[in-house]
């Protein structure tokens, strides 16, 4: 039996896709073994010395402080980036020419400099304190790629609904706000929650400017500690809680995504099918 787009496998198809699978998982359980046995065990990475200094109370509030630092300037540079995409791609969509210009050479020129860059000039340049100059850095790049997303967003709303809307007497801001933005708000939020996965990653950029996040107390443990330096442990601790965060970031856009669909601003209205026995015009039965 065949589809329109391929052939359904047949046994010996089968057969050879099953001993891919086999030899590939072969395969990845002995990288997997090789790391562990050769680069870890054999290197004594879990060997307690190496693991006893988490169990101090300076290393652990040493880590929650950088936990909580990297948290406040994600926090700071999300809420901003939001708002600044949200400025520029109004801007970029307005009908003022010079406005939509500047919009878009702000845009094209921030999300074309590289964020080490921008936070290296805001720190030395500007002598900004390190949270307000990672932080600006972090604003003006994401907020810059976050407009190019809202602007997109709303471009994918199909062309009628406009249409429609303004043939109602709608004005503009009605429109944009009451038809537009709350159906390219689906379309959108992968591409936010996937952007500002991106700006907590790179609030790990702070560490080069002395700014006291995650990384940074990771860096300080693992270089300052006078026996065993526990790279390995350090990373094994810090990259869980990073992908954590990450994960939760895409949990709550798809719990935002589920919620906006129970939403019955935004679901369908049943509408009753027709009876019969419905009047005509002049008041006449429909012929049976």
């Amino acid at each position: 039996m065949t589809t329109a787009l391929y052939d359904v496998p047949g046994p010996r198809t089968k057969a050879r896709h099953r001993l891919y699978g086999l030899v590939s998982t072969v395969l990845i359980l002995a990288l997997i073994g090789w790391v562990l046995l050769y680069l870890l065990f054999a290197t004594g990475q879990f060997t307690a010395p190496k693991w006893t200094p988490f169990t101090y109370k300076g290393i652990q509030e040493l880590l929650l402080r950088g936990l909580g630092n990297t948290l406040k300037a994600f926090a700071l540079a999300a809420v901003l980036s939001l708002a600044l995409g949200g400025v520029l791609a109004t801007g970029r969509l307005s009908e003022h020419r010079a406005l939509r210009w500047v919009c878009t050479l702000l845009v094209e020129f921030f999300r074309a400099m590289p964020v080490l860059v921008m936070i290296f000039f805001i720190y030395v340049a500007l002598k900004a304190e390190p949270l307000i100059a990672l932080v600006a850095g972090l604003t003006l790049y994401n907020g810059s790629v976050l407009a190019e997303v809202f602007r997109t967003g709303v471009h994918s709303v199909d062309r009628g609904q406009r249409e429609a809307a303004y043939a109602l007497g709608m004005g503009k801001t009605q429109v944009m706000t009451h038809v537009l933005v709350p159906q390219a708000v689906r379309a959108m939020l992968p591409a936010i929650i996937s952007q500002l996965v991106v700006a907590l990653k790179d609030t790990s950029l702070g560490y080069l400017i002395t700014y006291e996040e995650f990384l940074h107390a990771g860096k300080l443990i693992a270089s300052n500690l006078d026996y065993d330096l526990p790279f390995i442990p350090v990373v094994m601790i810090i990259s869980p809680i990073y992908i954590g965060m990450c994960m939760l970031l895409s949990w709550l856009a798809y719990w935002v995504s589920k919620r906006q669909r129970r939403n019955p601003k935004v679901e369908g209205v049943e509408v009753a099918a027709p009876e019969p026995g419905t009047l005509l015009p002049g008041g006449h039965q429909p012929p049976r």
